[in-house]
């Protein structure tokens, strides 16, 4: 079922809807650069926050446009329907998001509509080269993982400082997108992501999205409910350490309290040697 991602993709005939796999860090959609297995690297000079004021003033733009577009693209293709918005409203300032990643652009477009502030998302560099959208993710909030130790280190300062501006950080801790998966992945990086919320003493939400039947007739690819959960705060009493892995196994498990409400599988995933 490996294949690249479209903005608008019809509806998978069945024999197209399963995916075999050997561990959870398989990648059943691929850029042009993965499929010939090259590496997608960042130049060194690359700016996360643009200093430029025509390139602030351009990602602000594009930033309202892009939630209008996200706004249509949930109602009229996503089906997207958001349940508990509002405990949005018991934080104030910044805050950390975690999500299940199982939609290439419902993953791209839904935390704008999600959260109550600016998003900022971590994301591969490989997402710079989706067809279409790619180039312009990080004007409206993509900052790609660095690639290099001056990268990273410039990276992780960015991050800190755009949520002591009082915005929204998303993150997808299970790192590879599986469409339309139903279960809850192991997280690759363990509690590494949760670096952010403690370090800033923030506190963190989960958007966890399910797959309904269409209320459309004739079509086949599944609906959207997303439930948001929290506020879960790190605890000043204990060690980062201890903070990272408490906030990490609470993320999972309010996951993982959600996988039932995945009431239809449009893509089925069955392990390399297992039975149908």
């Amino acid at each position: 079922m490996a294949r690249r991602a479209q903005l608008y993709e019809p509806d998978l005939p069945k024999e197209e809807r399963v995916f075999y796999y050997e561990s959870e860090t398989d990648d059943p959609i691929k850029t042009e650069g993965q499929e010939r297995g090259e590496p997608r690297l960042l130049p060194e000079d690359y700016q996360y926050i643009p200093k430029n004021p025509l390139v602030k003033l351009y990602s602000a733009l594009l930033y309202r446009g892009f939630k209008l577009f996200a706004r249509h693209y949930a109602n009229s293709y996503l089906e997207l329907t958001i349940i508990g918005r509002d405990k949005f409203k018991k934080v104030k300032g910044g805050y950390v998001l975690y999500g299940n990643h199982t939609n290439s652009y419902h993953d791209a477009f839904s935390p704008a509509l999600v959260a109550n502030r600016r998003i900022f998302t971590i994301i591969n560099p490989v997402a710079l080269d989706i067809p279409g959208i790619g180039k312009h993710l990080p004007y409206i909030g993509a900052m790609p993982l660095g690639t290099s130790p001056s990268l990273k280190k410039r990276f992780h300062e960015s991050i800190d400082k755009r949520l002591r501006q009082g915005n929204c950080l998303v993150i997808y801790p299970e790192a590879h997108l599986w469409p339309y998966y139903t279960g809850i992945r192991d997280f690759p990086a363990g509690d590494r992501s949760f670096t952010y919320p403690v370090r800033n003493n923030l506190p963190v939400f989960t958007m966890t999205t399910t797959y309904q039947k269409s209320r459309r007739k004739g079509q086949v690819r599944p609906r959207l409910t997303v439930y948001i959960d929290g506020p879960f705060y790190p605890d000043p009493a204990k060690s980062e350490a201890s903070n990272r892995a408490d906030l990490a196994r609470k993320v999972q498990n309010t996951m993982k309290s959600h996988r039932d409400k995945n009431t239809y599988e449009y893509i089925k995933y069955i392990k390399k040697g297992t039975k149908k």
